[in-house]
């Protein structure tokens, strides 16, 4: 046990940048977080930290570190979550990761009904909109509509997610539409930086990528509709940001007769955590409420 209180001084520490902050969050004096971590070090053989009188910055070796004694601790106190379960309720903590719009929208009401509903069960979300290694930074469940897959990783389809090419008619007014993708390039582009410049467009004679100029880049679909929303260029949107505003006619949809590649919202999920109880109770709940008609496509 008192390597494992080591893991998490090591943690606390590498989370606040400081032995002191780390002690107060411990609820122990600065000097049991220095000693916690300089036991560690003799035990890897390696130093973990830069220290100064300002701040503490991980090394090489303490960052790769990091992530494999995140990924113990957690596990360990899921396997004892687990453990504690009484009558069949769920117990443990879940880390989670969520795109920032999509959550904003319609995921943060799924997944406070499903805190609701697992009373026991305590949960950290980020919302991040970019790819990540759910092994690598610690995460129980990674809910992305990117395409990324990671070894050691298992990915669970949820649902598709429709996209649709659009801009203001203020926009289009002083533009000439474009008729092919290739036409792009004359125009203005409002880029989701986690996809990138090269755009993708299926068509009778196969697929076509062109990569488009960027007049804005931005991590953040909402970004990116108020921008086209404000007459600024042409973007890429989900259909469930979009679509109300197509109707009213804020929106007009551009190259309808190129539509894109479809893509997945998919929960990455740890193999080494899948079949955890309360992981895997947070993965059908999520199928449950979108696998048949997400909550963006009901009247």
């Amino acid at each position: 046990m008192d390597t494992l209180q080591n893991l998490r001084a090591f943690l606390a520490a590498a989370r606040h940048g400081s032995f002191s902050e780390a002690a107060r969050q411990m609820h122990v004096v600065p000097s049991v977080i220095a000693k916690r971590v300089s036991e560690l070090e003799r035990t890897t053989q390696s130093k973990l930290f830069v220290r100064s009188t300002r701040q503490l910055v991980l090394t090489d070796g303490g960052q790769k570190f990091h992530i494999h004694a995140n990924a113990l601790v957690a596990e360990f106190d899921s396997v004892i979550g687990s453990m504690k379960r009484q009558d069949g309720v769920l117990e443990g903590h879940l880390k989670v990761k969520m795109p920032t719009t999509l959550t904003v929208l319609y995921l943060a009401r799924i997944v406070s009904a499903f805190q609701s509903q697992h009373e026991r069960i305590t949960m950290e979300v980020v919302l991040v909109d970019r790819t990540i290694n759910p092994v690598e930074e610690g995460y129980d469940v990674v809910v992305t509509g990117l395409a990324e897959s990671y070894e050691g990783v298992t990915d669970i389809p949820l649902c598709p997610l429709k996209r649709i090419v659009c801009a203001s008619p203020e926009y289009l007014r002083k533009r000439r539409p474009p008729g092919h993708p290739r036409d792009l390039a004359d125009h203005d582009c409002l880029v989701f930086r986690p996809k990138g410049p090269s755009w993708q467009f299926e068509s009778p004679g196969g697929p076509i990528s062109v990569d488009v100029p960027q007049k804005l880049v931005t991590n953040d679909n909402y970004i990116l509709f108020s921008s086209a929303c404000a007459g600024n260029g042409i973007a890429v949107l989900p259909e469930y940001l979009a679509k109300d505003s197509v109707q009213d006619g804020t929106l007009q949809v551009v190259l309808p007769d190129f539509p894109l590649p479809a893509t997945w919202l998919k929960a990455l999920v740890p193999k080494r955590r899948e079949r955890l109880p309360h992981v895997m109770a947070m993965t059908d709940w999520l199928r449950t409420h979108l696998e048949k008609v997400p909550p963006w496509e009901r009247a």
